[in-house]
């Protein structure tokens, strides 16, 4: 059966979304017309005001809607230590688990050759600058534990190494509660690698 044009093209934008293929964007879709429509022009709205309003701050790149995000804005944050991650969900999870104090910095991304994402694309220039200021004392490297990630982070420790700043990597490994017959070999590995002395 072919599908009217607008249908067509409300399943296919739907499928930009991260996860979505095309079986759940036509559910998504047909619920939205068929009995979702208040909600549906909720989200319309809620997603025209975000794309007008939200942008990244200009000191860490985070989505806000002023010029410096609350985090950045914030005299109660430690401005010595500084976090880089990939995206801004990654600082959602940071955030909640309630440990860490310091600043951030958003890649948007990751080093990606083959998809045209280079240094300049994930804001090096801005970092650089970040750390030349001085008050960076510790650059923590949050990327994740891909090839992508790891090539990341090796670029930008490499970075604040020719800005005097020392570099760290978060540690990758077992996680709470887990069993060690369940873990994959790849992060065991890691947790072996990276174990640390007790007492």
């Amino acid at each position: 059966m072919k599908l009217s044009p607008k249908l067509a093209f409300l399943i296919d934008a739907l499928r930009a979304l991260p996860g979505v293929g095309p079986k759940t964007a036509q559910r998504m879709a047909f619920h939205l017309l068929q009995e979702g429509r208040p909600g549906a022009q909720s989200l319309v709205s809620a997603l025209g005001a975000a794309l007008v309003c939200v942008k990244r701050c200009r000191r860490c790149r985070m989505l806000t809607e002023e010029e410096l995000c609350s985090l950045c804005a914030s005299a109660q944050r430690d401005a010595t230590l500084l976090c880089v991650v990939e995206s801004p969900a990654d600082v959602v999870a940071v955030e909640q688990s309630g440990g860490y104090r310091g600043l951030y910095f958003v890649l948007m991304g990751h080093l990606s050759p083959l998809d045209g994402v280079g240094p300049e694309q994930l804001g090096a220039r801005e970092l650089e600058a970040l750390l030349g200021e001085g008050s960076v004392k510790e650059l923590i490297l949050a990327t994740n534990s891909t090839v992508e990630g790891e090539a990341t982070a090796h670029f930008l420790s490499e970075l604040a190494a020719r800005c005097g700043v020392r570099a760290s990597r978060i540690a990758h490994g077992v996680p709470v509660g887990g069993e060690l017959e369940y873990v994959d070999g790849g992060t065991l590995a890691h947790a072996l690698s990276g174990r640390q002395l007790l007492g």
